[in-house]
């Protein structure tokens, strides 16, 4: 059975986040949805795996609200769900920042559409970021992209403090997953006096899926938070597994063993 795997997120003003998370949990439940949906007042986080007509069922729920009428849905597909169940939580915020003063809704970067991402990122005086983290960075980013050197979103906002200044780093173009992080952190970028902040419209997951691999500057594998691990060009399931001890990505091996001896986190214990 082909499965639809679909990210959206939406930052919105949510009154009662407690109300949205049991509609949406009994909507999912009644079309046979699996995967993570997260509340705040801030909005709403997504990624959720079902078939072509479930995932269609709950999206078209949400969109009938006017909140969520402009939602955007990234999508992949697998021969089998990526999540072993369902569940809806309330958070205090839908990607974890620890800035709760930053309003993505109000003060975000310009979104660059994927098919212009790479004539802005190839320009001298763009200097290009990478908003995830190291272990995502590693296994694949795109040419020339900093490194952010961080271990969870919370400390990216200690990277711009310590590492950028606007008035050396006058143009900064940042990327990650599926958008999200983009939003927070170059809503974050504009309070601190960066004027021209970009980032990339979709994430890399829209890149990968729109741009032909010929004409890509994205390189190696975008890592993603479920059990596929990581996807390619096409949006196609990669080459990486999890480590069985510490849930590092590593390539793909056909013994639990070897992945663990192959696993750079592990060994460099």
């Amino acid at each position: 059975m082909r499965i639809t795997i679909s990210a959206f997120y939406k930052f919105v003003a949510i009154d009662d986040p407690e109300t949205l998370k049991a509609e949406v949990a009994a909507i999912g439940c009644q079309h046979g949805i699996k995967g993570t949906i997260l509340v705040a007042h801030e909005g709403i986080n997504s990624t959720v795996s079902g078939t072509a007509d479930g995932i269609a069922a709950l999206l078209g729920w949400l969109r009938a609200d006017s909140r969520f009428s402009d939602l955007i849905s990234k999508e992949s597909y697998a021969d089998a769900h990526p999540f072993g169940r369902f569940k809806v939580k309330v958070k205090p915020e839908i990607v974890t920042f620890g800035h709760p003063e930053v309003n993505p809704a109000k003060g975000a970067g310009t979104y660059v559409p994927p098919q212009q991402w790479n004539a802005l990122i190839e320009q001298p005086d763009v200097l290009v970021v990478d908003t995830r983290n190291s272990y995502e960075f590693d296994i694949g980013t795109f040419r020339g992209a900093v490194d952010p050197k961080t271990q969870t979103f919370r400390q990216f906002a200690k990277f711009v403090d310590e590492t950028l200044d606007p008035s050396r780093h006058r143009r900064v173009a940042m990327f990650c997953t599926g958008g999200i992080r983009c939003e927070k952190s170059t809503a974050y970028l504009r309070a601190q006096g960066f004027d021209e902040v970009y980032h990339l419209e979709g994430g890399i997951l829209k890149y990968l899926e729109v741009v032909p691999e010929a004409e890509s500057l994205w390189q190696g594998e975008c890592f993603i938070f479920d059990e596929r691990v990581a996807l390619e060009h096409g949006v196609k399931p990669g080459s990486y597994q999890k480590c069985p001890r510490c849930g590092y990505p590593v390539r793909r091996s056909a013994a639990a063993a070897d992945a663990t001896a192959a696993c750079p986190n592990c060994t460099a214990q």
